[in-house]
């Protein structure tokens, strides 16, 4: 039952890839607030941090007093409610005299755009390389031990990075057109932080991983406004899937770089993809530029 649990929850995870960015953008196009939607987005994953590091506080008293049979029941709850939050998102149907394309149709579509439109296409380059590359967040805990801090103090300096991710969510939605500069930033406090081998450095991390998430944001608000409706959520569920290509392999390079080089110099070294990102941003928005003078 637990095995079949787990293959039901990821049944469900791969049927929210996608579905659920392409209904917001959708409804948001629909009341005419599609600017509206980094910041939605940027927002909500904020929130989402904080409930786990909520969750993450009050786990420990939950199992002292009820053991793993409290902590399965709440997490079983916690799931029943987000079904239940899902069956109420608003969706626009439209008149209902439409037919539904198959499915087979919407893939191909999706896949059309993908390969014959160059501006969709690299939207989908930046989303999954900035979303699979800031999968190393799960590495946080052991760049904060190598900083030498008291054991006692690991999840505290652990939580000072997740508000900073939290944060940059937050003010998702602001200032987009900065894109390559904050990345850039962001690349350089990563690095900074993580090679500084000291507690204090988490804070450029902290900062780091707050640029990362507004990045993201925007990243997605970009892809969402080139993709044709038809096709949006089969295009986003390829983003989502090349990101979790790059988090494996991000996982695997991590994995492998473990038997040469520390925490602290793993992670300063994830800041070279997202300062390559932003050189990308640079240079295209350059090149665009050049062609509009011409």
């Amino acid at each position: 039952m637990f095995a079949a649990g787990f293959v039901l929850w990821g049944a469900g995870s791969a049927l929210r890839s996608g579905t659920m960015q392409a209904l917001v953008y959708e409804e948001l196009e629909r009341a005419g607030a599609a600017g509206a939607y980094a910041r939605l987005i940027g927002r909500s994953e904020a929130v989402s941090l904080l409930a786990v590091v909520a969750a993450s506080a009050v786990a420990s008293p939950v199992l002292a007093a009820g053991g793993y049979r409290a902590l399965g029941a709440a997490s079983a709850a916690a799931c029943a409610l987000c079904a239940v939050a899902g069956w109420f998102l608003p969706e626009s149907r439209g008149s209902g005299e439409q037919e539904e394309p198959s499915l087979g149709a919407v893939v191909r579509e999706g896949w059309a755009q993908v390969r014959g439109e160059p501006a969709v296409r690299w939207a989908l380059v930046l989303v999954v390389v900035l979303e699979g590359v800031t999968s190393l967040d799960e590495y946080v805990p052991l760049l904060v031990r190598s900083t030498g801090a008291a054991e006692a103090s690991v999840p505290l300096l652990v939580l000072v990075v997740t508000v900073g991710d939290a944060v940059g969510g937050w003010l998702a939605g602001r200032r987009a057109g900065w894109l390559a500069p904050v990345l850039v930033v962001g690349a350089v406090c990563l690095a900074a932080g993580s090679l500084s081998g000291r507690p204090a450095g988490l804070v450029g991390v902290a900062a780091a991983f707050g640029v990362f998430r507004w990045a993201m944001a925007a990243a997605d608000a970009r892809l969402q406004a080139r993709i044709g409706d038809g096709a949006r959520a089969t295009v986003t569920s390829v983003a989502g899937f090349g990101a979790e290509t790059v988090a494996v392999l991000a996982f695997a390079g991590w994995a492998l770089g473990s038997r040469w080089a520390g925490a602290g110099a793993l992670m300063g070294a994830a800041a070279v993809p997202y300062a390559v990102v932003a050189l990308v941003l640079w240079s295209g928005a350059r090149r665009g530029r050049v062609h509009r003078e011409m």
